[in-house]
């Protein structure tokens, strides 16, 4: 009966993976970049909104690259200094001193209202100055975190993106930190289980039922904000990138979600326990806080990822081929498919094969993060701890 359970479940796993190398959208490729763009004949304006809860650690990274935007058009940066305790905003004033460059505002909303996220309070508060500080609200809004560097041309080459192919929402993943040893083996993994989940090519067809966004990286017209209501609309998202794009989907906007190429994340995680916050903060929020959808998960992660080697050595142990062969396909497919990704990151190859060690990570992750839940420290960021929506 054991080797039956584990042959059923080496099969499984194989489907599983030729189901997910061929039909889910090509998550596995790492070519889906800006779209062809021209130069618009007249350039629009944009605010650049930036909301910042102590990061006077990452400012002097990512705010200059801000503020020396080589950008044909009107634009101007407005820091949100939500609450912070490190000096971000004094901070963010001398940077815009010491380097002449975009206008910069530096304004502080006060502590949510009950109901919101503190990241979409700063984004409502840092939108409205934009709207009324001219005498014409910007076209676009760029919302980008405060951990996000940008290379010069960023900024001309999303709106030409926007203008050229008329989309009202344009996102790019931003490329992480690698660095460490556990950067390396959790990061890459990160964006590749993301673009699983939500695979780019697919959220980017004309008429497409899925809909994300990477929150480090969104370039938004105004108008299109305008007809979602956003971030009113989404002021309880954790997940507030996602709830963004669905946001502006379901109100008819067109959105592109994309690997970016010279947008980075400049923030460091050293340590396991750097990237287990990250992770777990919002993992069950992700799953909507519903126990079945956890049960579901765990069991779908552990059937993808870590049946394939169990099965290839339980197979080889036993000397029934056909297992071992099931889970050693299953087993090369996913290692296949999470090569690109590993290229993207420029890691080595022999990263590859330890993607179920990583998935496990992931898996306990998951299961901390609904823990962490119901002993009210679930969804928690800097200080803040946030309720279900249902609850808030």
């Amino acid at each position: 009966m054991g080797l039956l359970t584990a042959a059923c479940a080496a099969y499984a796993s194989l489907a599983a993976w030729l189901w997910l190398t061929l039909a889910q959208g090509m998550f596995w490729r790492t070519d889906v970049r800006l779209p062809p763009r021209t130069a618009p004949t007249h350039w629009p304006s944009v605010a650049i909104v930036v909301p910042a809860r102590d990061e006077a650690e990452v400012l002097p990274r990512s705010l200059p690259s801000l503020l020396a935007q080589d950008y044909p058009g009107e634009a101007e940066v407005i820091l949100v200094d939500d609450g912070s305790t490190d000096g971000t905003g004094g901070l963010a004033l001398r940077l815009a001193a010491e380097q002449p460059g975009l206008p910069l505002t530096v304004t502080s909303p006060g502590d949510p209202a009950p109901g919101w996220t503190g990241k979409l309070w700063a984004l409502r508060h840092g939108i409205a100055i934009a709207r009324t500080a001219h005498p014409t609200e910007p076209d676009f809004l760029l919302l980008t975190d405060a951990d996000i560097a940008h290379e010069p041309d960023s900024l001309r080459e999303l709106v030409a993106a926007a203008t050229s192919a008329d989309l009202d929402l344009v996102s790019q993943m931003a490329r992480l930190r690698v660095a460490g040893l556990w950067e390396r083996l959790v990061v890459p993994a990160f964006v590749y289980f993301f673009a699983q989940l939500y695979p780019f090519r697919r959220i980017n067809r004309p008429g497409a039922r899925t809909a994300a966004a990477a929150g480090g990286c969104v370039l938004l017209r105004t108008g299109a904000a305008v007809r979602a209501g956003v971030p009113d609309s989404i002021r309880q998202a954790v997940i507030d990138d996602v709830s963004l794009a669905r946001a502006v989907h379901r109100s008819g906007g067109r959105i592109w979600l994309g690997l970016a190429e010279r947008v980075d994340s400049v923030r460091p995680y050293p340590a396991l326990a750097d990237l287990w916050r990250m992770v777990s903060r919002s993992a069950y929020a992700q799953l909507r806080h519903q126990p079945l959808l956890l049960a579901g998960t765990v069991a779908g992660l552990a059937l993808v990822y870590l049946v394939p080697p169990a099965a290839l050595l339980t197979g080889l142990a036993t000397g029934h081929a056909a297992t071992a062969w099931a889970g050693g396909l299953a087993w090369l497919l996913m290692a296949g498919t999470y090569l690109p990704m590993l290229r993207y990151y420029g890691q080595p190859a022999v990263l590859a094969p330890l993607l179920p060690f990583t998935a496990l990570l992931y898996l306990l992750m998951t299961v901390d993060s609904a823990v962490q839940h119901y002993r009210g420290r679930g969804a928690s960021w800097k200080g803040r701890t946030y309720a279900r929506p249902s609850d808030a």
